[in-house]
């Protein structure tokens, strides 16, 4: 447990485990922290569609967790430029402090955002990715982004530090194209890391863009994955996938 100073902030993250390292980008949407792997603070007490896959790769990885600026215990400024490249920096400097020049990524929900957004800012970073529940825009679903948006923006609005007007900006900016908002499908399409997909079925989750996702990046579909029947399956698939790319593993 240690916080990262970051520019005008900290970020709080969690190392464990040891081996080839894997950076978790947690579910949440722009709430994404580490105790979204394994709870809902909405459904309190209800367990998660997913298996929790920090005790599951820690016997062969080093595990990176954290939380994203401004959700749980980290925490930054909202500027005029805040975007999602403002999100990528703060990744690329946790993995700079801690000496990592590649890494395998699993992202669930806006997870999948930060992992191309990675892998675009900084080519080669990315060994392997899995790509857990894609956020995306859908011909449907636009009043429930921007509601989710809202959501988030009420609730660090209340810091005392914080312009409003800076902070309803910043949502409009990050959330105003298309796709998984973070890169474009022309990136998708160009972006060659070996990926695992366990597609979205809900409307903040779509299946149109999972099966964009699919059909640009080549990855592997896994479904189903979600609920008691199929997530233990879903996270030892999740293992094995980043054992056979580890880079000078046996195969």
């Amino acid at each position: 447990m240690a916080l990262l100073p970051i520019d005008k902030g900290e970020l709080y993250y969690e190392v464990s485990g040891k081996g080839y390292p894997v950076l978790l980008f947690a579910p949440g949407f722009l709430s994404s922290r580490i105790e979204r792997w394994r709870s809902n603070p909405s459904k309190p007490g209800l367990p998660q569609a997913w298996r929790d896959p920090i005790p599951v790769l820690e016997p062969h990885f080093t595990v990176i967790a954290f939380d994203v600026r401004n959700a749980g215990q980290s925490w930054a400024e909202i500027g005029p430029d805040y975007d999602w490249h403002s999100y990528t920096a703060d990744h690329l400097a946790l993995l700079r402090h801690l000496g990592v020049s590649r890494c395998h990524v699993m992202g669930g929900c806006i997870g999948v955002s930060f992992a191309f957004a990675l892998e675009e800012a900084a080519p080669g970073t990315v060994s392997a990715q899995v790509l857990q529940n894609p956020i995306g825009l859908s011909d449907t679903n636009r009043a429930a982004v921007d509601e989710e948006v809202a959501q988030w923006a009420d609730k660090v609005g209340q810091r005392p530090d914080v312009d409003p007007a800076l902070l309803k900006a910043a949502g409009e900016r990050m959330f105003a194209g298309d796709f998984i908002f973070s890169v474009t499908r022309d990136f998708a399409g160009r972006c060659n890391v070996p990926s695992l997909l366990m597609p979205g079925d809900d409307t903040m989750h779509p299946v149109t863009v999972s099966a964009d996702i699919a059909r640009l990046t080549g990855a592997e579909v896994l479904s189903p994955w979600k609920g008691p029947d199929h997530r233990d399956a879903a996270v030892e698939r999740t293992r094995d996938f980043f054992l056979e790319h580890t880079p000078g593993a046996s195969r």
